[in-house]
């Protein structure tokens, strides 16, 4: 339990870090003309949807965050930046709250009440209800699988035009659930349930952009319920940019109190 009070307007920035990823070697794109194609095998659509991963070094823009509780809800535009399996940096008006993670340390501050936060990947793991790691959050902002589909065996169906696979083997702790569109192979759909506690994480992304020849989220609305609590954030990617030289102006200041997790 975390023993201060959150305010919303951190959560959303945070919780969208948090909830909000791998990429080495080049491969050939597959072309498709967005239709189903029902001949495809569950090894090839998982195939494609590798072969098609986002070719990058660094990304920058702007993502729009709508953030609802139920009882409070909260917008705002963050500044983004990401190098490529390095660092995940966010940083809203002013910097009054900043987000930089990177593949061993998770750290935000907040100006508003002189709070910090720097720790490990266990505070986004107990948030989150499974564990996650810094290539399981790009995936997330970037449309590919949370984690390595390539390692399971999946059933294939056609659910809303969309590659529908679901793993063969249920999991111990959590079941999953994937869909890809069929244009760009790119997540269409993530889901992570555990039904006995009553926990569903769901990122759905609504649409895709084309940066250059790059596909890359426009829109993603992700529903996190846990019994009767249920958090909505919806994400809007604009003036997104690839490749350009990125810093990450990152110190927590002198003075703020350090939120204490147990």
């Amino acid at each position: 339990m975390m023993h201060i009070r959150l305010l919303t307007y951190k959560k959303m920035v945070s919780v969208c870090a948090l909830t909000l990823f791998v990429f080495s070697c080049k491969s050939t794109k597959v072309i498709s003309d967005g239709f189903i194609d029902d001949r495809l095998s569950a090894k090839t659509v998982v195939k494609a949807h590798y072969q098609n991963k986002l070719d990058f070094n660094t990304l920058t823009g702007r993502v729009k965050i709508d953030y609802s509780d139920g009882e409070d809800e909260q917008s705002v535009s963050v500044s983004l930046r990401m190098e490529k399996d390095k660092g995940i940096w966010m940083s809203a008006p002013l910097g009054i709250v900043k987000v930089y993670i990177t593949p061993d340390r998770v750290s935000f501050y907040n100006k508003m009440d002189n709070e910090y936060f720097d720790g490990d990947f266990s505070y986004l793991s107990n948030l989150l209800g499974t564990e996650v790691d810094y290539s399981i959050l790009q995936n997330m902002l970037l449309g590919q699988a949370l984690f390595d589909l390539r390692n399971d065996k999946f059933d294939l169906s056609v659910a809303k035009e969309t590659y529908r696979l679901t793993p063969k083997t249920a999991g111990a702790l959590y079941k999953t659930l994937f869909q890809i569109e069929p244009k760009n192979f790119k997540m269409d759909l993530q889901q992570l349930s555990q039904p006995l506690k009553k926990r569903l994480l769901e990122i759905k992304y609504k649409n895709y952009q084309l940066v250059g020849k790059e596909a890359i989220p426009n829109e993603v609305s992700i529903p996190a319920i846990e019994e009767n609590n249920e958090n909505r954030i919806s994400l809007e990617y604009r003036n997104i940019e690839l490749n350009r030289q990125v810093n990450f102006p990152y110190k927590i200041p002198k003075g703020f109190k350090e939120i204490v997790l147990e």
